[in-house]
């Protein structure tokens, strides 16, 4: 682990203007409020809802393509992401184009964390394991872990992979195993393979058969998305 006395990175003043937040403040306006509810769109809404997985994450560590972060928070629905954290401390978070990723943002929360301590004590209050992609001798391949634990994984960015001061703190490394000469995947790729490993183990487990979050939470969620 590194020393309490390390400087953090911080992010510039103003993060990059998200043109996502505009879509999903525009789908929030009066008249999307006062569109009818179907019962066909409440009960597709509540079956999305009851297969969501809170205690299953990502780490976006500095990401700054927004094509790859668009890419992420589309696999993250796919698979039931309920959330994802965002540790932007050295570049601000890209500025995503409305038709690739505010459909998928708009189903997917977003927590942002601007220092490692206030990042490991969201994870970890929340009882997860904090796994690190990593191709270093440490890392073990991605089927070996149990992802029915409460697990986060954290993706570093495109050119330097995952902060050292990250992979320090996380409880365990992993690692792809490829047969070709790249050793390296796209992160959106790597992104998508990893969720869906953890998918096949949960689904294995049935966890998506049955309701993770609670019932008051459900419903608050249901009630929100309905006004989406």
């Amino acid at each position: 682990m590194t020393s309490s006395n390390e400087p953090e990175a911080r992010l510039p003043e103003r993060d990059a203007p998200d043109t996502d937040a505009a879509a999903e403040r525009a789908a929030h306006t009066p008249e999307a409020a006062d569109r009818p509810v179907t019962p066909r769109r409440r009960a597709r809404l509540r079956e999305v809802l009851f297969q969501r997985q809170p205690d299953l994450t990502l780490v976006l560590a500095n990401i700054h393509d927004p094509h790859n972060v668009s890419a992420i928070y589309r696999s993250c629905d796919a698979f039931g992401v309920a959330r994802v954290h965002l540790y932007y401390t050295n570049t601000p978070f890209p500025a995503l184009g409305r038709k690739s990723s505010a459909s998928a943002r708009k189903w997917v929360e977003s927590e942002r964390h601007r220092d490692r301590a206030a990042l490991f004590a969201a994870l970890r209050g929340q009882g997860m394991q904090v796994l690190a992609t990593s191709c270093s001798p440490e890392a073990r391949p991605l089927r070996e872990w149990d992802f029915l634990r409460p697990t986060a994984v954290i993706l570093g960015n495109e050119h330097e992979g995952v902060d050292e001061s990250l992979l320090a703190e996380a409880d365990g490394r992993l690692y792809i195993p490829m047969h070709g000469m790249i050793q390296s995947f796209n992160v959106s790729v790597a992104a998508a393979i990893i969720l869906a490993e953890a998918a096949r183990q949960r689904e294995a487990a049935g966890f998506y058969d049955t309701p993770r979050l609670d019932p008051e939470t459900l419903e608050a969620t249901l009630a929100d998305w309905l006004q989406r």
